[in-house]
């Protein structure tokens, strides 16, 4: 078993707290000293009480969604002797009711643009990484999101 710990801190600036008209900025902290801004979404509580320059919470589902199945299919292509030199991913979420009428996270595509050296993986291959990087990803196994990768 592993145990994994963020720090999140808010403090009420001079804005009204019990009118709602409070700042949402934050700080997420990590272990080794990562410092982010975060905030809500400007898309969920207008500027300027969000702010478009910090991380916001559905950004950083979708990144780590991204991450996990990046660090998985790199893990699976360096074991198939497949080098990759550049991963980058354009990944989207999209924010709607779920079929409880809950507002939700419910689809996550990921875009991998992969380049590789020398040789490039046929589609069966690339799938198969894909698919075994999909299936092995911790954060895909804890979440009832549907998560596409386009490849």
């Amino acid at each position: 078993m592993s145990v994994y710990c963020a720090q999140v801190i808010w403090l009420c600036d001079d804005s009204d707290f019990l009118e709602r008209r409070y700042s949402r900025e934050h700080k997420w902290l990590f272990d080794g000293g990562v410092s982010l801004p975060a905030s809500a979404s400007p898309h969920v509580v207008p500027l300027p009480m969000s702010s478009e320059a910090a991380v916001d919470p559905e950004e950083a589902f979708i990144a780590a969604l991204s991450s996990c199945h990046m660090l998985f299919f790199l893990d699976y292509a360096s074991r198939e002797k497949i080098a990759v030199i550049r991963y980058s991913d354009q990944a989207q979420g999209v924010m709607e009711k779920n079929q409880q009428g809950k507002i939700a996270i419910t689809r996550v595509t990921l875009n991998p643009d992969v380049v590789y050296k020398g040789e490039v993986p046929d589609k069966k291959t690339l799938a198969e990484l894909h698919h075994r990087a999909h299936e092995s990803c911790f954060l895909a196994n804890s979440v009832i999101t549907e998560i596409k990768v386009i490849i």
